[in-house]
C-alpha cells in the first residue's frame, strides 16, 4: 500500500454535536492487548514531525479471543504506514478514524511498525508534541500520547520504552527523553540523533521529549545507598542564573523521601526542563520533569517569597510522584487521586518538614475551604474517585487533590505514624512496577493495621464536605464532660442521600487560664455513627472546647461555641492552627452581621470584641510572626460565600473594606510599629521566617494605605524605590494598584519598562491590574489584552490576565453583568484554541447559584450561549452542562 493511499484515508477530526460519550467506572476492563516494548524514533523537522514506533504486542489471553481487534488511539495523525510482522496491511485489514486504528485480526504475540505524521508547529493545544516558541516538548497525561503516535493509550498499558530523537544540530543541540542516554551520533545534512533507554515500565502518559537550545545547570545526589545521581535542570539560556532555589529544592526533596519514606531515586539521572507554553504546573514524566517555568525560575529581583515557596513545593511534588505515580500508577483515570492525592499527602508533608510552622497547614486549610468546598457544593461536586466523567482533564481538580491528600491524612491520624508508615513500604513493595487502585491502596494498610478500613473508603467514594453539629454538657457532680457529635453530608449531583462516614475529629479542652486539662492535650475521637457521644472523665470544671485541632478532618463544623469563647481560643489555644481557626470564625461571623445591616442600609459599627481581640494580637510580641498576620487576614471571600445562600459581592466587599479601614484607623501606631520591626534592609534571603516578616510588613502597609495620606504613601514610594527584592516592588505594585492616584500609573509605567522583557514577571504585572478594584478595571483588562506582551496561546498570560479578573470580586460581578459576557466571549475563542484553558475559565461560572437572583440570571444567559454554542469541546461542554443542569446529557 502506498503512502498516498492510507494518508487519504484520515477522516476530518471528530466533532462534537454536543453529545459526546460519558465513561463510567463500572464499565471498567482490562486491555485486550499488552504492549511488552516500544521502539520510538522523531524525525523533528520545522514544519512536520515523522514518528515511526515499532510495538511488541500479545494478546491478554484471559480477556480478549482470537477474533478480538486491536485497538489504538490516534488524533490529528496521518498515517503513513502500517506493518505487522514484517507485513504491511492492506486496506482491508484495518479502519482508521478520527479517533482509532482498528487492527482486524492479529496474533496471539506480534510486532506492530508504525508510521505517522504530526505537526507540532500547528498544536495550540499543548497537549502531545508540540513547540513552545523554538522548543519541541511534549505533555501526554493523560491523552496526550495519541496525538504523537497510534497507541492504547490507557494508564494500564505500561511498556519498557526507547526513544531515538532526530534533529537539525544547530536548531536542537539538546535532545532529551526519559532513562538513560545510551548511545549518539551525526548524521548528513548536518543532523544528529540521541537514544535514550527507560529500564523501567511505564504506561505513555508519562512519555516525555523535549529538544531545543537549552543550557543545564548541573549537580549531583549520592543516594543513601552510594549511587552518584547527576542533575540537570535544563532552561534557556537567558535564564541560567534562575534555577539555583530549584536545584536546592530538588535535592532537599530527595534526601527527604528517603528519610521519611525510604524511597531512593532509580535512574542515573534526573532531569526538569522549563517551558513557557505548559496547561499544567507541572509534569512528573520518568526521568524527565517538564516544568511550567514560574515554577522553576527565580532569583530576588524576579521572583516573590511566594514564588520561592512555590518551587519548593512543586519541585516536590513532580519529583514524589517518582514512586507515588511512576513506580506505581494508576489502572484507570478514575484512580486520578491514587497517585495526586498521595503525592499532594507527601508534598504537605515535606513543606510541613522544611518549614515547621503550622502556618503551612493553615494554607492547606484556606485553600481547601475557599475552593474544594466550593466545588463541593456546587455543580462539579465529585467524590475523591469519580462514577463517571466526559472529559478527564476536568477532573484534575481541588477534590481530587485537595481534599484526596487530606483523606491520606486522615488515614495517618487513624492508624498512627508508625503504622501508616509500613503500609506505604508494603504498598511500594507489593505493587512496585503495577498500575493498581485505591482498593490496593487502602488493603495495604488494611494488612499492616489489622483494621477493617470499609467505612474509611467512603470518602473515596461520597461527594459533598460532611458537616459535624456539636453539643456539649458538663455534669459537675461527676466532673463529666460529655460531647455529642452528629454528622451529615448535603446532597450532591446523583448521590441524594450519603452514609455516615467515618471521621477522626482531634479535640481539646482548656480550663479558664487556657490550659490543656487531657493527659496529652490532644485527643482522637472516632466519629463512626450519625450520631455518638464521647465522655470525659476527671474533669474538675467546665472546659473550653477546641475542637478540629490541626484541621483532623475535611469537614465543615457547627460550632456551639459563643464570639466571646471564639475570642478565648484565639487568645489561648495552645494549638495554632485551631487559634487561627477561631479567629477565622470570629471574623465570618462579625462580616455576616455587617452584611445584613449594609443590605438594610443600617450604619456598619465595628464589634468591640471582634476588635478587642485583633488589637491583642497586634500588641502581642510573644506571637509568632508568620502566625500573626494569617490571623490579622480576614477570611477570604469565597470562603464567606460559602456561608450566604445569597452572596453580593458588592456587600462582601463593603464589609471587608469597612473591616480594614477600622483596622488602620485605630491600629496606625501598631501597625507603623509592625512594619519598621519587620523591615529589613539587608541583602535579600529566602527563608521562611524572613518570608514571613516581609509577609507580616507588607500585610501592614496594606492597611495602612486604605487611608492614603501623604504620610503612608511617602512609606509606600520609600519602599517601591529601595526594595531589593520582587517581594517589596509587587506588593506595592499591588496596592497602588487599588488606588487611583497619579503614583499608580507612574509605577506601573516604571515597572513594566523595568521588566518588559521577561515574560513571567509581566504576567505578574498582568495580574496586578486585574486584580484592581478600581470601576475601570474591566476596560483595563481589554486594552491589556491588546499588549504585545500579552498571548492568547499562552496559558500562562491567560491566566495572569483573564484568569485573574474572573476571579476579581467586585469587577468580575459588576452588576450590568458585563463581565460575565466578556468572559463567556473569551471562553468561545479559547476553546477554539486550547479546550483545557477554556475550561480552566470556565471556573468562575461553577458556583453562579450562589449569587443573588440578578446575577443569576445574567451568569446563566452566558452559560447557556456557550451550552448553545456548536463545535464545542468536550471539556467545556462538560462543564457548561454540569453548570446548567447538575449533569451532563448522556448518549
Amino acid at each position: 500500500m502506498t503512502n498516498t493511499t492510507i494518508k487519504s484515508m484520515v477522516q476530518p477530526k471528530a466533532e462534537h454535536h454536543n453529545q459526546p460519550k460519558t465513561i463510567y467506572l463500572k464499565d471498567y476492563q482490562p486491555p485486550h492487548y499488552w504492549v511488552d516494548s516500544v521502539d520510538l524514533i522523531f524525525d523533528l523537522f520545522e514544519d512536520y514531525t515523522e514518528v515511526r514506533s515499532t510495538l511488541c504486542v500479545r494478546r491478554n489471553t484471559g480477556i480478549a479471543q482470537e477474533q478480538t481487534p486491536f485497538i489504538l488511539q490516534g488524533e490529528e495523525l496521518e498515517l503513513r504506514a502500517l506493518v505487522l510482522n514484517g507485513k504491511t496491511l492492506d486496506l482491508e485489514n484495518f479502519d482508521l478514524t478520527a479517533e482509532a486504528l482498528i487492527i482486524h485480526t492479529v496474533p496471539e504475540t506480534f510486532t506492530l511498525e508504525i508510521t505517522c505524521i504530526t505537526h507540532p508547529e500547528k498544536n495550540t493545544a499543548l497537549s502531545g508534541l508540540y513547540r513552545s516558541k523554538a522548543l519541541f516538548c511534549t505533555q501526554c497525561e493523560a491523552e496526550g500520547f495519541r496525538r504523537i503516535t497510534f497507541f492504547p493509550d490507557r494508564p494500564d498499558v505500561m511498556a519498557k520504552f526507547t526513544t531515538t530523537i532526530i534533529a537539525d544540530t544547530n536548531l536542537y543541540p539538546v535532545l532529551l527523553s526519559n532513562g538513560n542516554p545510551i548511545e549518539q551520533g551525526l548524521l548528513i545534512n548536518n543532523r544528529h540523533w540521541v537514544k535514550w533507554e527507560d529500564p523501567f515500565k511505564k504506561p505513555c502518559y508519562l512519555f516525555a521529549l523535549v529538544a531545543g537550545h537549552l543550557i543545564a545547570l548541573e549537580d549531583h545526589f549520592v543516594t543513601r545507598s552510594g549511587r552518584l545521581i547527576a542533575l540537570k535542570i535544563f532552561v534557556e539560556w537567558e535564564n541560567q542564573d534562575k534555577c539555583a532555589h530549584a536545584m536546592t529544592a530538588l535535592k532537599k526533596a530527595m534526601k527527604w523521601d528517603e528519610e521519611t519514606y525510604g524511597r531512593e531515586y532509580d535512574l542515573d539521572i534526573y532531569m526538569i526542563v522549563a517551558v513557557n507554553d505548559f496547561n499544567m504546573g507541572a509534569m512528573e514524566n520518568k526521568g524527565l520533569n517538564i516544568f511550567n517555568a514560574k515554577y522553576i525560575l527565580a532569583r530576588p529581583e524576579t521572583a516573590t517569597d511566594t514564588d520561592f515557596q512555590h518551587i519548593d513545593l512543586v519541585v516536590g511534588h513532580e519529583y514524589f510522584h517518582n514512586w507515588s505515580g511512576n513506580r506505581v500508577t494508576c489502572r484507570d483515570w478514575f484512580q486520578l487521586s491514587l497517585k495526586e492525592g498521595l503525592t499532594v499527602f507527601r508534598e504537605h508533608h515535606f513543606m510541613d518538614d522544611i518549614t515547621q510552622s503550622a502556618v503551612s497547614l493553615i494554607e492547606h486549610a484556606m485553600g481547601l475551604r475557599s475552593h474544594q468546598f466550593a466545588e463541593d457544593a456546587g455543580p462539579m461536586a465529585h467524590p475523591v474517585r469519580p462514577e463517571s466523567y466526559v472529559e478527564i482533564n476536568n477532573f484534575y481538580t481541588s477534590t481530587v487533590y485537595e481534599k484526596g491528600a487530606e483523606v491520606i491524612k486522615m488515614l495517618k491520624t487513624l492508624l498512627g505514624t508508625d503504622t501508616f508508615r509500613k503500609g506505604m513500604d508494603l504498598y511500594f513493595e507489593r505493587f512496585d512496577g503495577q498500575a493498581v487502585t485505591i482498593e490496593d491502596f487502602v488493603a495495604c494498610h488494611e494488612f499492616v493495621s489489622k483494621r477493617d478500613l470499609t467505612q474509611f473508603k467512603l470518602w473515596y467514594s461520597q461527594a459533598g464536605t460532611p458537616e459535624i453539629e456539636v453539643n456539649e454538657e458538663y455534669h459537675p457532680k461527676t466532673q463529666t464532660y460529655t460531647l455529642q457529635l452528629k454528622q451529615s453530608c448535603p446532597p450532591t449531583p446523583h448521590q441524594p442521600k450519603k452514609n455516615p462516614m467515618l471521621i477522626p475529629i482531634a479535640v481539646g479542652l482548656l480550663n479558664a487560664q487556657g490550659e490543656d486539662l487531657l493527659e496529652n492535650k490532644t485527643q482522637i475521637l472516632n466519629l463512626t455513627e450519625t450520631e455518638q457521644s464521647f465522655n470525659f472523665p476527671s474533669i474538675t470544671e467546665k472546659p473550653m472546647l477546641s475542637l478540629l485541632r490541626g484541621f483532623s478532618a475535611p469537614v465543615k463544623i457547627k460550632s456551639p461555641l459563643s464570639n466571646e469563647q471564639l475570642a478565648f481560643l484565639l487568645a489561648h489555644d495552645s494549638d495554632d492552627f485551631n487559634r487561627w481557626d477561631a479567629g477565622q470564625m470570629l471574623s465570618i461571623r462579625i462580616i455576616l452581621e455587617l452584611i445584613e445591616d449594609w443590605q438594610k442600609s443600617k450604619p456598619l459599627k465595628i464589634n468591640n470584641l471582634w476588635w478587642k481581640a485583633h488589637q491583642s494580637l497586634l500588641e502581642d510580641k510573644r506571637l509568632n510572626t508568620a502566625l500573626k498576620a494569617e490571623i490579622l487576614m480576614l477570611p477570604s471571600s469565597p470562603y464567606v460565600i460559602e456561608f450566604l445562600d445569597s452572596a453580593d459581592p458588592d456587600a462582601i466587599f463593603a464589609v471587608k473594606k469597612f473591616l480594614r479601614k477600622e483596622i488602620s484607623r485605630r491600629a496606625k501606631k501598631h501597625l507603623l510599629q509592625l512594619y519598621q520591626d519587620n523591615h529589613n534592609t539587608e541583602r535579600y534571603c529566602y527563608s521562611t521566617e524572613t518570608a514571613a516578616k516581609r509577609f507580616l510588613k507588607n500585610l501592614c502597609l496594606s492597611y495602612l494605605m486604605e487611608y492614603p495620606d501623604k504620610n503612608h504613601m511617602a512609606l509606600c514610594l520609600k519602599q517601591w524605590k529601595t526594595a531589593n527584592n520582587m517581594t517589596d516592588s509587587l506588593a506595592v505594585l499591588g496596592i497602588l494598584a487599588d488606588v487611583d492616584c497619579p503614583e499608580r500609573e507612574k509605577i506601573l509605567e516604571e515597572f513594566y519598562n523595568r521588566w518588559q522583557h521577561d515574560v513571567l514577571i509581566i504576567n505578574k504585572w498582568f495580574r496586578v491590574q486585574a486584580s484592581s478594584a478600581l470601576p475601570n478595571t474591566l476596560e483595563c483588562v481589554q486594552k491589556l489584552m491588546q499588549h504585545p506582551a500579552f498571548d492568547i496561546n499562552n496559558p500562562n498570560t491567560v491566566y495572569a490576565l483573564i484568569g485573574t479578573f474572573s476571579h476579581n470580586l467586585v469587577c468580575f460581578h459588576e452588576k450590568s453583568g458585563k463581565g460575565y459576557r466578556f468572559l463567556a466571549d473569551i471562553i468561545l475563542q479559547l476553546d477554539t484554541i486550547n479546550p483545557q484553558v477554556a475550561a480552566r475559565m470556565m471556573t468562575a461560572f461553577t458556583h453562579w447559584r450562589k449569587f443573588d437572583k440578578d446575577r443569576q440570571a445574567k451568569m446563566r444567559s452566558e452559560l447557556e450561549r456557550i451550552q448553545k454554542t456548536a463545535k464545542l469541546s468536550t471539556d467545556v461542554y462538560e462543564i457548561v452542562n454540569k453548570c446548567l443542569f447538575g449533569t451532563s446529557p448522556q448518549t
